[in-house]
């Protein structure tokens, strides 16, 4: 069965009725003195993108523009009922309304110009070799049809992809909330000619943004007057609100860098003697410098404002570079030489006293007594009398008693002889350290060779004094080391936790981005 459609003359008569002398230059108005009104709206589809390196918002819009067309009227009861009809938009007259703060990446069609021109290439050829071809039009929008009701009213809704420059705060990065505008107006009508009125922004068929959470739009009319001219010019202007989302930011940024800072504090628990602190702390440093040239690649190159994670970057930096310069302090007193002198009195007031005192430390085997020793070395004395009364032995010459084959001495004041060979004598202490026993140990009438053993008595016993002595001073300056250690711990932290609630916390909306993101 054939089905032959037959086109109503009715809607054939009425195009070409409307369209015989209709001018698309000419402004629809009964009076040219009367200024034709034209509303403006938009209906807000998604967020696609938000360059904040080059501050552009790239969003999907529709506009919606609505006004009276004198001469595109009819009666509905002589063309058959009809009501609306639709005339493509380069056949009627339209509102030049056009976005203002539109965005057009200017350099990249000046390459792509000189590209031509010098390589004498066609558009569709350049296109194979970057897989775009830059679109020069000012305005993004689609052009679609207008409808047109028998009263007259016209509705364009032409929908676009708009680039629009917008100033990115980034101030409380990332707990910031951007505030894009979008300003439409007529491009050649004053306000005398064409008066704009706003109407409300649709959002009821938002799109949501993984990045980004849409506030809302609000939108004002405003109107411009120049020196020049007495005619206003008006413009609507929306502005797009939108919080952004920190799940991402946090979880890849904020968190690791607490985890980092924390780990910069291990590096006064690590142990002075292994070697690894200044290594770890370097590395620490290091880390944080990568995290802070990723938020660097991101942020835009102004200098109007310091974003607020890299605030928190730059107080953690600070607090391990001066970990690190302390834990050299540290390495140095831990390492000190005991020759190069002995400890000030103020270091150890302050270190040893004070601080070791707030900080609850006490040094390695303070508290114990010296009781247990001084007894112990009283029955060594002791036993060693007699053990010496049981060896053999002969009368000198002088009549001193000498013992032969006894080579332990467990007397303080003279060290044990190394050969077993040699004959030490009973030799008395005297009371001062220094020449007792050159005093009490010279044998009168004594074999030349006895002379030497007690100059080496001697040089054994002064090494032996100053190795004490110079390992008392190396165990304070270890012990200062751990004090100063100790109390970069405690201020460190304090003041790492500190900095990051401070910090993080003075952003307006950190509550509530925290709130909905995280939980």
């Amino acid at each position: 069965m054939l089905h032959i459609a037959v086109q109503s003359e009715y809607q054939r008569k009425l195009y070409r009725d409307l369209m015989k002398g209709y001018n698309r230059l000419e402004r629809p108005v009964l009076n040219d003195s009367q200024s034709l009104v034209v509303e403006l709206g938009i209906t807000f589809i998604q967020i696609i993108d938000v360059d904040e390196r080059n501050q552009v918002l790239i969003s999907n819009v529709w506009l919606q523009m609505h006004w009276t067309d004198w001469y595109l009227r009819w009666n509905i009861t002589e063309y058959g009922g009809i009501r609306t009809v639709r005339f493509p938009s380069d056949h009627v007259w339209v509102p030049d309304i056009l976005l203002y703060n539109s965005f057009n990446n200017l350099m990249f069609e000046i390459k792509m110009k000189n590209l031509l021109l010098r390589g004498n290439y066609s558009c569709a050829q350049f296109t194979e070799n970057i897989g775009i071809c830059a679109d020069e039009r000012f305005d993004a929008t689609f052009h679609t049809n207008v409808l047109v009701r028998s009263n007259g009213y016209s509705q364009y809704i032409p929908p676009g992809i708009l680039k629009s420059t917008c100033y990115i705060d980034v101030r409380w990065f990332p707990f910031d909330v951007q505030r894009c505008d979008l300003k439409f107006g007529s491009w050649t009508h004053d306000g005398w000619l064409l008066d704009l009125q706003m109407m409300e922004a649709d959002i009821s068929t938002y799109i949501p943004n993984g990045e980004w959470d849409l506030v809302g739009v609000p939108g004002k009319r405003n109107e411009l007057r120049y020196e020049c001219c007495d005619e206003p010019y008006p413009d609507v202007t929306y502005t797009v609100m939108m919080r952004r989302r920190t799940l991402y930011y946090g979880l890849n940024l904020l968190i690791p860098c607490v985890l980092i800072s924390g780990l910069a504090l291990l590096v006064f628990l690590l142990p002075a003697d292994s070697g690894e602190k200044i290594s770890l702390g370097i590395t620490v440093l290091l880390s944080l410098t990568v995290f802070m040239l990723l938020v660097a690649e991101i942020m835009p190159a102004t200098s109007d404002s310091v974003p607020l994670i890299a605030q928190y970057f730059a107080s953690t930096m600070f607090i391990v570079g001066l970990s690190v310069v302390v834990t050299v302090l540290v390495l140095q007193f831990h390492h000190h030489d005991p020759h190069a002198g002995k400890m000030p009195k103020w270091v150890r007031v302050v270190l040893l006293n004070w601080c070791a005192w707030f900080l609850r430390m006490k040094k390695p085997g303070e508290g114990k007594t010296d009781i247990p020793y001084r007894h112990n070395q009283q029955q060594q004395n002791l036993s060693s009398s007699m053990e010496m009364s049981r060896l053999p032995r002969q009368r000198s010459s002088n009549g001193n008693m000498i013992y032969v084959g006894y080579h332990t001495v467990e007397n303080p004041c003279c060290p044990p002889c190394s050969d077993s060979s040699l004959m030490c004598d009973r030799i008395a202490c005297a009371p001062t350290e220094d020449n007792g026993i050159a005093q009490s140990g010279l044998l009168v009438g004594s074999p030349p060779e006895m002379g030497k053993i007690l100059e080496e008595l001697q040089f054994i016993s002064r090494r032996f004094k100053d190795q004490d002595e110079g390992e008392a001073i190396c165990s304070e300056w270890k012990f200062a080391a751990a004090v100063v250690d100790r109390l970069c711990l405690v201020t460190f932290t304090v003041f790492s936790i500190v900095c990051t609630f401070a910090i993080l916390m003075s952003a307006p909306n950190f509550i509530e981005a925290v709130s909905k993101d995280f939980a």
